[in-house]
């Protein structure tokens, strides 16, 4: 799996924080809901589900420190993210599920595929969920998977783990095109070890990106 861009993950069901969800991005939750990668916004691609609904949020635990926490019961985790490489350079071996809310999106080496960079998306950059980062990509057709540590912000008191995620199929997974997206290393706090600061050091980005849309 892979590190990539930052993407917005968005629940209305749960009160995942504080924060004060931008309209418009309430608004396209409330317009768009229907999971196959959808590219009609401008600026933007999204998942979108079947039969009126968005997709549900599996956990991934790659990378990192890949058995720690809620982590330790994961039966498929794997050592590294689609990104070790970059992520190499701002400062850590690799994102940390656990600390670094990123998302898994993207299918390689199955049968429909789809690589996000061909249609603008950029390694490591912002996307909108609760706002994380495009961290991985799924190696078969399934979509709709996050870190352990975005599933715990969106999701607080389910009791999450790396054997047990949100089935519900009422997240919004949604990544923006182009190089703008991309925090690099002097954008995000990548070498915090709380998720909290790490999500709140791209939370302007995220906003700023929101906002065109």
């Amino acid at each position: 799996m892979h590190s990539y861009t930052i993407i917005t993950t968005l629940t209305l069901s749960t009160a995942a924080s504080a924060y004060q969800l931008p309209q418009n991005l309430k608004s396209i939750y409330d317009n768009h809901k229907g999971a196959r990668y959808c590219g009609d916004i401008p600026g933007a691609v999204f998942l979108k589900g079947s039969d009126g609904n968005y997709d549900n949020m599996d956990i991934d635990c790659d990378g990192a420190n890949n058995h720690a926490g809620a982590c330790s019961n994961d039966p498929t985790g794997q050592g590294e993210t689609a990104f070790k490489d970059t992520v190499n350079q701002y400062g850590i071996s690799d994102l940390d599920a656990n600390i670094h809310p990123y998302v898994v999106f993207g299918n390689e080496g199955a049968s429909p595929s789809f690589d996000p960079q061909q249609h603008g998306i950029k390694p490591l950059s912002v996307m909108a969920v609760h706002y994380g980062i495009w961290g991985d990509t799924n190696g078969g057709t399934s979509t709709g998977e996050a870190s352990i540590s975005l599933a715990e912000l969106c999701f607080p008191n389910q009791g999450l783990n790396g054997d047990m995620g949100h089935g519900e199929k009422d997240v919004l997974y949604l990544a923006f095109r182009g190089d703008e997206a991309v925090p690099g290393k002097n954008g995000a706090d990548w070498k915090t070890t709380s998720r909290a600061n790490f999500s709140k050091s791209i939370r302007a980005l995220g906003d700023k990106l929101v906002a065109k849309l």
